[in-house]
């Protein structure tokens, strides 16, 4: 089994990727985030952006919306702070370097949280859950976007082989649906509402966790 990911390989992962990244993952990316962003606005209010990189999305949210976003990379924010001020977007209350682990939020704060291409890039991808859940408010729902590894086949293999690369570039491409199952299975209080493949190639999933709220 291919090692674990560590906070240090991430931050210097994405620090490298900061200045190309709209370009690399710009437009590959793009039908994920505006289905995820799309998801997130049924609900609306105060949403979490976790992994809010170079804050590609903040413009795409409409503007009765309160944005928090987060990531592990300065470098990645600097790029989103300078977003935020072209494109003047008042709605955007914090970006903040914070360890998904440990979100500095109380409980039931946020109406959604949204985690697009993140849960395969974070340490401990269950912890990270764990806090989602804590931080979002009842009737919410976390979304993801995320790529989701073959159960099989020639594809598994393929990732299976190319994790220890890919972890050298801050990700785990052989992430099972199985690890977000067994996640839902023990959090009682939160249901799978959706699961859906993306764009590109299918090999990406909007998932949608919804929390219960308490009778």
């Amino acid at each position: 089994m291919a090692a674990e990911l560590d906070r240090g390989t991430i931050e210097k992962a994405y620090a490298r990727w900061a200045p190309v990244y709209d370009i690399v993952f710009g437009k590959v990316f793009e039908a994920g985030r505006k289905a995820s962003i799309a998801a997130a606005e049924r609900i609306g209010g105060r949403i979490l952006e976790v992994g809010v990189g170079t804050g590609i999305s903040l413009p795409d949210y409409a503007r009765k919306n309160r944005l928090v976003g987060i990531d592990i990379s300065e470098p990645m924010l600097r790029k989103a702070r300078q977003r935020v001020r072209a494109h003047s977007l008042t709605n955007v209350d914090v970006l903040s370097v914070m360890d998904v682990a440990h979100l500095a939020f109380p409980d039931n704060f946020f109406d959604v949280v949204v985690a697009q291409y993140v849960i395969t890039a974070v340490p401990d991808p269950e912890a990270a859950l764990d806090e989602f859940a804590r931080v979002l408010k009842p009737g919410g729902e976390i979304i993801l976007v995320n790529h989701i590894g073959a159960e099989a086949g020639f594809r598994r293999t393929f990732e299976r082989g190319f994790a220890p690369v890919a972890r050298r570039l801050g990700w785990r491409p052989e992430f099972a649906w199985a690890r977000l199952a067994r996640w839902i299975d023990r959090r009682p209080g939160m249901r799978v509402i959706e699961k859906r493949p993306m764009p590109p190639l299918g090999h990406f999933s909007l998932i949608r966790f919804g929390k219960q709220i308490a009778a």
